[in-house]
């Protein structure tokens, strides 16, 4: 009964609304920043390694903040999602993927911007994200409350449970384990983790995320140069899948927007105001250097993870049946292309992938139920509510787990697109005051006074000159 309700609300908002809304503020965020996503590509390589002047080492870096935020987009999405699109929703649904990402980078680089100019010092650093900019700005105590409780339902509690699903399904296909065990055993991992706080999450995903990401995606190159001369066609079949040109009978088109749409967002988050929370832990001179590198976030999950996928499970000669939908569509892909070893493999590649998700999505949790209850009590009240769970989900059917994560990934998306569009005229002009002073060949500082109309603003200093003028 829970899981049809879910199926049923999930089938209005991404029919419609959520489409609508994802894709059409994707394009106007692109068009009023200038297309920043693909002019200022190498700028967001550029400030990857940024390091202000007279930082502590117990600063959350450009590099470490970008770890967290790809620590939860790089999991089950990047694996399962792909196939499950592709499942649903035919080839066609892996260009719809891209144009999420293409367009929503741009939607990632406000809802960023904005979390940075936003944040609050905490005990250990700062922490921020739509929760904040939606309070102090719009001055909002509902609609912040809102989305702070729907993003500690999807990525607190439910996504968790989708990460725990998928590498307890793979280690009971791969090694006959018990799911009951696989979920405890991950239980007390992440124990260890989320009860270290922040900076070690972020120590932790500094070390797993590349390691995963650089065998994973080296896989992926070998099939894709051991296929060449197939990719042609594979990209054909994509884009002809993407429109319904190739569909015998009508549906084939909203099948693979739909599916494309919905699983491209659950892999790069972008606009889901998701990874603010964690654009908003990093010290920097200036905002838009975190927008900048959470765009560049969502590229590096879609374009390069994401397709990854797509192209071994597209090239192999497995297709998708009522048996591999999910994570056994790409394991049986991965089989085929490397030998019985491959589905091992991707059991331990799960594992990582997973896992870095599973501690990411538990600060996101934490930081938001912090901005709604900033007491210890709760705060390990439900630390010990995500390990619970860990252990629900490696048990739980694979379709509740899944619709539950659709649904309240939906109702977050739309509370958060709703703000960023209300507010995205002040990340247009913190992006034109960056780029000004880029051009004067500075680097970039930001006041809290750079922006008129700014309010709530809290961790930016003022304009030395101001200060002077008013001194005087």
């Amino acid at each position: 009964m829970l899981n049809s309700f879910v199926t049923s609300v999930n089938g209005v908002l991404w029919s419609y609304v959520l489409i609508i809304l994802l894709l059409g503020l994707g394009v106007y965020f692109t068009i009023r920043t200038g297309f920043v996503q693909v002019r200022h590509l190498k700028e967001m390589f550029y400030v990857l390694k940024d390091r202000p002047k007279g930082g502590s080492d117990k600063d959350i870096t450009s590099l470490q903040a970008f770890f967290i935020g790809a620590a939860t987009r790089i999991g089950t999405g990047n694996v399962v999602g792909v196939a499950t699109a592709i499942a649903l929703g035919g080839p066609g649904a892996v260009f719809w993927m891209w144009m999420v990402a293409i367009v929503g980078s741009a939607s990632a680089f406000v809802e960023s911007t904005l979390a940075q100019i936003y944040k609050e010092r905490d005990e250990v650093g700062f922490r921020g994200g739509p929760g904040y900019y939606i309070k102090k700005q719009l001055g909002s105590k509902l609609m912040s409350g809102i989305y702070a409780i729907t993003i500690l339902l999807s990525f607190g509690l439910v996504f968790i449970a989708v990460q725990s699903n998928t590498i307890a399904s793979s280690f009971n296909r791969s090694f006959d384990l018990s799911t009951t065990m696989v979920g405890i055993v991950l239980a007390v991992l992440t124990a260890l983790v989320i009860f270290g706080g922040v900076k070690r999450i972020a120590r932790v995903s500094e070390i797993i995320v590349p390691v995963m990401a650089i065998f994973y995606v080296a896989m992926a190159l070998y099939v894709f140069f051991a296929h060449i001369t197939e990719i042609p066609m594979v990209l054909v079949t994509i884009f002809k899948g993407a429109f319904g040109l190739d569909q015998v009978v009508g549906g084939g088109f909203g099948a693979a927007l739909s599916w494309g749409v919905k699983r491209g967002l659950f892999s790069n988050e972008a606009g889901m105001g998701s990874a603010p929370n964690a654009a908003a832990t990093a010290v920097v001179s200036h905002p838009v250097k975190q927008g900048l590198i959470q765009a560049l976030g969502v590229f590096f999950d879609t374009l390069i993870v994401c397709s990854a996928t797509a192209f071994m499970i597209l090239t192999a000669g497995v297709k998708p049946s009522e048996k591999l939908q999910d994570i056994q569509l790409t394991q049986a892909a991965m089989g085929d292309h490397f030998g019985s070893w491959a589905g091992a493999f991707l059991a331990i590649a799960i594992f990582t992938f997973a896992f870095s998700s599973i501690i990411g999505n538990s600060y996101y949790g934490e930081s938001n139920l912090r901005f709604l209850n900033n007491h210890r009590v709760t705060t390990v009240i439900y630390r010990i509510l995500a390990i619970g769970m860990v252990i629900f989900g490696a048990k739980a059917k694979f379709d509740l787990v899944w619709n539950l994560a659709d649904m309240t990934m939906a109702l977050m998306a739309l509370t958060n697109l709703i703000a960023i569009m209300l507010l995205g005229k002040y990340a247009f002009a913190a992006l034109k005051d960056y780029l000004a002073q880029r051009e004067a060949g500075k680097d970039p500082v930001f006041y809290a006074d750079s922006i008129e109309g700014l309010k709530g603003v809290e961790s930016w200093e003022p304009s030395p000159q101001k200060d002077k003028t008013k001194q005087g």
